[in-house]
């Protein structure tokens, strides 16, 4: 079964080979074909966490692994979205993260293989499977605490964009300006901010901007404040009160949910207290009368 097993690796690390060979003959022979033909290659603007740093072998090894592993355009845009949710903007994101779902479930065999060897097929499995699934649990644990954080600070956002409106500045200035108070305390929305700024500054509309800002973050509060600007510049309404309305409701909403919190605390804590804190109790207060009756009952019973 190990021989099976390590067959089976080889093979796919040569398949895995020829496919990065060919791959780079692909690729090299498509921009010389765009050269030659002078097609105008699009500009990419890349805002992302680690821009200009080159990257390193591990991440290099990884992407290349993972350009051999390219599905449908359809599942490559969706797991980029997810990607963009959870912070990682790189252009070759997708191609590491699948990097990462080949070469782990070969790490985790050969982990098995090596330090296990059981006779077994379901730990080979388990590991595979294991190695396959981890990768994309650990993205969507990525995605839900960046959302945590940003519904966190957008109310502090929404007070600076309110204090700023209402001191004279534009929404667009006011925003550039709560993108970069918010750096040290929020850095995720911060972060999101200054990219609505910079497309604004590119040439793309406020709606837009906006749009793209509740696409990237997937966060119910992010849509629906967009919406709300949205709105109010259609229909020529004060944005300083809607910001301000908006983030009272926020508030509002974010009470009610501390609230409800609190009040499953009740019975959350049934089972600790039934399963750790009962049982202490009754073994201090118990114990001492059981010890008592231990040592006293030989001599009742010979009476």
């Amino acid at each position: 079964m190990v021989l099976a097993i390590v067959i089976f690796v080889v093979l796919f690390g040569a398949v895995a080979a020829i496919g990065l060979v060919f791959s780079s003959r692909n690729a090299m022979s498509k921009r010389v074909e765009d050269v030659v033909a002078g097609a105008p290659q699009a500009l990419e603007l890349d805002v992302s966490r680690g821009s200009g740093q080159p990257d390193s072998p591990f991440t290099s090894i990884l992407e290349r692994v993972g350009s051999t592993m390219q599905q449908g355009k359809k599942e490559n845009a969706g797991l980029r979205q997810q990607l963009i949710q959870a912070g990682y903007r790189e252009s070759n994101a997708v191609n590491i993260l699948y990097g990462i779902k080949v070469l782990f479930p070969i790490f985790l065999l050969s982990m098995v293989i090596f330090l296990w060897h059981p006779a077994s097929p379901l730990p080979y499995i388990a590991a595979a499977g294991l190695g396959y699934l981890l990768p994309d649990y650990g993205l969507q644990r990525l995605i839900h605490n960046r959302q945590k954080k940003i519904r966190k600070g957008l109310p502090d956002a929404l007070d600076l964009l309110v204090i700023c409106v209402e001191a004279g500045l534009s929404l667009d200035q006011a925003l550039a300006r709560t993108s970069k108070e918010l750096g040290v305390s929020h850095p995720e929305v911060s972060d999101e901010l200054n990219l609505v700024v910079l497309e604004q500054a590119a040439g793309a509309g406020r709606g837009e901007a906006w749009k793209h800002l509740a696409d990237r973050t997937g966060v119910d509060s992010v849509r629906h404040l967009t919406t709300t600007i949205i709105q109010a510049e259609q229909f020529g309404t004060s944005i300083a009160k809607t910001l301000r309305v908006h983030s009272e409701t926020m508030r509002l909403k974010r009470k009610q949910l501390l609230e409800e919190e609190a009040a499953k605390t009740s019975v959350k804590l049934v089972f600790p207290l039934v399963l750790f804190i009962f049982p202490s109790i009754l073994l201090v207060t118990l114990g001492p009368a059981l010890i008592q009756i231990y040592k006293v009952l030989p001599t009742l019973v010979h009476h």
